[in-house]
């Protein structure tokens, strides 16, 4: 699907590991970033992802049925955010990918915004590989924030067969993660 709604692009891909856990990072232009991710992964990915997507018609479906991880915010609600930090957890116990987007929220602006600590929350008690990713044109599309800080208002506003691509970095070793580090390394992606 991706493949048939844009001219999507993978650069790096040979930084996605074939087998074993890992953490994937990535920025968060619209809301359907995690499809793309999954096109382009040679193996399927958990995501952990904000409770109110579950709320979007057929959005919704579509990440329960990739079996995506809901968090909220601690202040809102404690038990859900425990809960999906130890569901994340036993992904990375499974030896499988979890991704996450750092910013914590969709870009409203189609910049980079700040990266929050919650890989480091994991990392304490699994110490894997953080792979940097950069999805990269998708702002503007439907799907993204672009309206006004509304997305989903103007239907094929870029056409059809736009170019998106996703640049993949080298895996930076978790004792030398920081959410800062991360952020400048997905930066020089989206700049690449």
């Amino acid at each position: 699907l991706t493949h048939v709604i844009y001219r999507f692009r993978v650069r790096g891909e040979e930084h996605v590991p074939v087998e074993g856990a890992a953490i994937l990072v990535c920025n968060h232009v619209s809301f359907v970033d995690a499809v793309p991710l999954m096109a382009a992964s040679p193996r399927p990915i958990r995501f952990i992802m904000d409770h109110r997507i579950f709320a979007i018609p057929v959005l919704g479906w579509l990440f329960r049925l990739g079996k995506a991880i809901p968090i909220a915010p601690q202040r809102e609600d404690p038990a859900a955010y425990e809960q999906a930090f130890a569901q994340a957890r036993a992904v990375l116990d499974a030896g499988d990918l979890l991704a996450i987007f750092p910013e914590g929220a969709l870009t409203r602006d189609g910049e980079l915004g700040e990266f929050k600590g919650g890989v480091m929350k994991v990392l304490a008690t699994h110490p894997v590989p953080v792979v940097p990713l950069a999805l990269q044109n998708l702002w503007g599309s439907f799907f993204s924030r672009v309206e006004k800080g509304a997305a989903m208002v103007k239907p094929f506003r870029r056409g059809f067969f736009t170019p998106v691509g996703l640049a993949a970095g080298p895996a930076v070793p978790a004792a030398e993660v920081t959410p800062e580090g991360l952020r400048r390394r997905v930066q020089a992606l989206l700049a690449s």
